[in-house]
């Protein structure tokens, strides 16, 4: 355990980039044997908008991840945080971080942005697509992958989390969110199991769903088991699944990226 966070404190930019790409490749191809639905579309030219979105969220985080690595360092320095009030065992602290960042990072950063309006505006961009696959997971307004970045900096304050367990866990947090979106069927069974613990692709598809009350289910990234403590758990058949969001018809995923990038400054639709 202690080779493996040593590894990720020094973790090169190659390497973090081989993940997203290694990530998107395999399940890119996994999605040929075994596809959910069989999509009518040209999955290049579906893919452009979703890789463009995941170029401005790797510039964001680029940007800003030396506030992320301060933040880090401060916390262990001055012995502030979760982890650095409490002694635990290696595998647990690397656990709890883990756990601490996905609560944090990403489902209570997921939440407050379908609860504040103003930042729903934002995210809803990664709704609109209506062919959702693995080229999906990183489908973020710029202006989102700066709230999620302020959630993810909150998480490792609070939790008082080393930078190695941060750059492992944002490791974690592509591969699983390419797993989740990707456009594959597994085994029912086998779907159903994995979503008692961590977010099966079957799971989130059900956000996916173009109306409430599915939209606002179904939050996590690696760990389901925030969703079904807090009481936002919810299923539904893959069948019944229409992918989009119901208060923009008139956007989809050949929508191009320029009106994308407009819509959070737009007037905002109830319906």
């Amino acid at each position: 355990m202690e080779t493996l966070i040593t590894y990720f404190e020094t973790i090169p930019s190659s390497h973090r980039s081989l993940i997203l790409i290694s990530g998107i490749t395999f399940f890119w191809i996994l999605e040929y044997g075994i596809p959910l639905f069989k999509f009518r579309y040209h999955k290049l030219k579906h893919a452009w908008p979703n890789i463009f979105f995941t170029f401005t969220t790797i510039i964001v985080n680029f940007l800003l991840a030396f506030i992320l690595l301060k933040t880090s360092d401060w916390v262990v320095v001055n012995g502030f945080g979760i982890l650095q009030w409490i002694a635990f065992p290696m595998w647990a602290t690397v656990l709890l971080g883990v756990l601490l960042l996905d609560f944090i990072g990403a489902w209570l950063a997921h939440w407050v942005q379908h609860k504040v309006k103003v930042l729903w505006k934002f995210h809803l961009i990664h709704h609109t697509d209506t062919y959702v696959d693995t080229t999906t997971a990183n489908r973020h307004h710029p202006g989102e992958s700066f709230v999620r970045f302020v959630f993810t900096t909150l998480g490792v304050f609070i939790g008082g989390i080393p930078v190695g367990i941060v750059l492992l866990y944002q490791s974690l947090s592509v591969v699983f969110s390419q797993f989740n979106h990707a456009n594959i069927k597994l085994p029912k069974k086998l779907d159903t199991l994995l979503s008692w613990v961590f977010v099966s692709p079957d799971m989130h598809k059900v956000h996916h769903h173009y109306v409430l009350p599915y939209t606002d289910t179904n939050y996590g990234n690696i760990f389901a088991i925030w969703d079904r403590l807090l009481g936002t758990f919810s299923k539904m058949n893959s069948k019944d699944l229409i992918y989009g969001i119901d208060t923009h018809p008139d956007i989809n995923t050949s929508t191009r990226v320029g009106k994308l990038l407009k819509i959070p400054f737009e007037k905002y639709r109830n319906s």
